[in-house]
Parts: structure tokens; C-alpha cells; sequence
């Protein structure tokens, strides 16, 4: 199969997904393109981009609105254009995820555990706390107790006060299991996290990926490379899944994992496959996309840190 024929099995099986998540495909777009380039984006430019993977004008703006009220995004209208951009919350939920998506294994654990306890006595909407804490990667040891061996403390503190809660929970930090049976330990993470769910998932995603890393690899990538547009389109799709798969991950420490463990071959692929079209992408964002102020600015040099450290060509 040609890299053409890899993208459009690609967008066939994207369509394929019910529902069609097109608020969660935006969110991919503008963590993976546009937070480190300046975070505003011309709502034209967000249409024609996803135009074609068979998302029509209607649902795109149906999503932005919804985006809009979830406190992700915030409209400014220009002349009849309607610009979205960032906002505090927003950036701070890309900063959260940003070391959870684009960060490798994790193999310096200490054998110690942040746990969150959410007392009884205080009004607390645990489901959301639960929520949000899920994403930074907290395991549900019972409706008030959480609990991550290396969570990055920074994001638990700012979900906390962004919920108004900082106060009102108890951290324990460091708090060791050494007097704890490994049974008992394996026992806690298999019902605090479904691993084994997530190995099924991030199979489907090796299965079908390494095949387009065979192709793109086997390509001159200066002279019969694929078209910028379809870089970036492989590009997109390729985060949205991984990320879909990796925001579910607690990214436990390496002693916790399964021997073998499917994410760190996942990631590496994504890495291999994100290096080879980052610059042919890059130069379809730097070209078709437009803010209030014109073409999207340069990246930031955070950018290249993302996946150990990208090569600018």
C-alpha cells in the first residue's frame, strides 16, 4: 500500500468511529498544533483542515461551541471571521496532559505513593474530583481515597485549587508501601487501573501504525516523500488515537508494569513515525493555518522537547 492508501484507511476507520467524537478531535488539534504556536486559530483554517476527514462545517461548529462552554476555547469575532483561542483553563488542562502524552516510560520510582484523600464531612463532588484526577493519572482505591505512584505534583495542585478543593483534601506525599505484600500491591493496581484493557488498545494502534511506519520509512522523504497536507493528516490522526489511548494511562513506574508492556512500544512508534512527518506538517500548519494576526507564529522551543527531543531539519 502507498502512504495515500495508508491515509485513506486511516480516515475510513476515523469515520467509522461511533460516536464521532468531533469536540475530542479539536482538542487533539489544537494540543498537538497549536498551543505551542501561539494557541488562537481562524475558525476557516480548523473547517478546511478537517474537511478531509469528512467533517462538515456544521458539526465542527457545533463542537467549538460545546468546547466554548466547557471553558476550552473562547471566541473573538474579526470583521465576519471568528477566532478561537485558549483559554486559562484550557491551556492549563494541554499543560497537564502535554508530559502525559509526550513523555516516555517512567523507570526512577522510589517505591513511594501520592495518595489524595477527600474527607466525608466536606462538600465535595467526589465523581468530578475522581474525573479530573483520572486524567492526571490517579487510580480509584475507593470513592475517597486516590492514589499514583509518581504523579506530577504541580497539575494535582492546580486541578485542586482550579476546583476550589485545595484546602479541603489531605495529600500524602511519599507515603511508602514497604510493609506491604507484592501480591496485595499488584492486587491494588489491577483494580485501580485497567491495564488490561488498555494493552488491548494500544495493540489495535501498533497493529496498524507499524504498517505506516514501514511505508514512510521506505520512502525518500526529500524526493518521493508524501504531500505536506497528508503528513499532516497522518499526523493528526496518529496523536488523536494515541492520545484517546494515553490519557487513559496512569503511566505507572516500569516495576508496576507488565512484563513486555504494549505503551512503551506504542510510544516509540509514535515517536519514530511524529519525527519522520514533523517538518513536512510543520510547513502545511506554517502555510494553511491563519490567526487574527496572520499565519500561525513559529512553534515555541518547548515543542522540541516533546518525545525526549524532536530534530529540527
Amino acid at each position: 500500500m502507498t502512504i495515500a492508501q495508508h491515509l485513506e484507511k486511516l480516515i475510513e476507520d476515523f469515520q467509522n468511529q461511533q460516536p464521532l467524537r468531533v469536540g475530542s478531535l479539536i482538542v487533539t488539534v489544537y494540543g498537538d498544533l497549536i498551543a505551542l504556536r501561539g494557541g488562537c486559530l481562524w475558525l476557516g483554517s480548523l473547517i478546511n483542515l478537517l474537511e478531509p476527514l469528512g467533517i462538515n462545517s456544521r458539526h465542527i461548529r457545533t463542537a467549538v461551541s460545546r468546547l466554548n462552554k466547557d471553558n476550552w476555547i473562547s471566541p473573538k469575532q474579526s470583521g465576519r471571521k471568528s477566532y478561537y483561542s485558549l483559554t486559562n483553563s484550557g491551556r492549563r488542562r494541554f499543560q497537564n496532559a502535554t508530559p502525559q502524552i509526550y513523555a516516555g516510560p517512567r523507570s526512577d520510582w522510589h517505591k513511594r505513593w501520592t495518595i489524595v484523600i477527600l474527607p466525608d464531612d466536606k462538600n465535595i463532588n467526589k465523581d468530578l474530583v475522581i474525573k479530573e484526577l483520572g486524567w492526571l493519572g490517579f487510580g480509584k482505591i475507593n470513592k475517597g481515597i486516590l492514589a499514583h505512584p509518581m504523579p506530577d505534583i504541580q497539575p494535582l495542585e492546580q486541578t485542586l485549587t482550579a476546583l476550589g478543593i485545595r484546602e479541603d483534601v489531605i495529600i500524602l506525599d511519599q507515603a511508602s508501601h514497604n510493609l506491604s505484600a507484592g501480591a496485595a500491591l499488584d492486587v491494588m493496581v489491577k483494580t485501580c487501573w485497567n491495564m488490561a484493557e488498555l494493552s488491548e488498545k494500544y495493540q489495535i494502534f501498533l497493529e496498524k501504525y507499524r504498517l505506516v511506519l514501514k511505508v514512510l520509512s521506505s520512502l525518500n522523504m526529500s524526493q518521493n516523500a508524501p504531500s505536506s497536507k497528508e503528513c499532516l493528516l497522518i499526523r493528526i490522526l496518529m496523536v488523536h488515537e494515541y492520545r484517546k489511548i494515553l490519557l487513559r494511562d496512569p503511566r505507572l513506574p516500569d516495576m508496576l508494569m507488565p512484563d513486555h508492556w504494549e505503551g512503551t512500544a506504542a510510544y516509540e512508534l509514535c515517536r519514530d513515525i511524529y519525527q519522520l512527518l514533523l517538518q513536512r506538517s510543520e510547513y502545511c500548519l506554517s502555510q494553511t493555518m491563519e490567526t487574527e494576526s496572520g499565519k500561525l507564529p513559529v512553534a515555541s522551543a518547548d515543542f522540541y522537547l516533546r518525545f525526549g527531543g524532536l530534530k529540527a531539519k
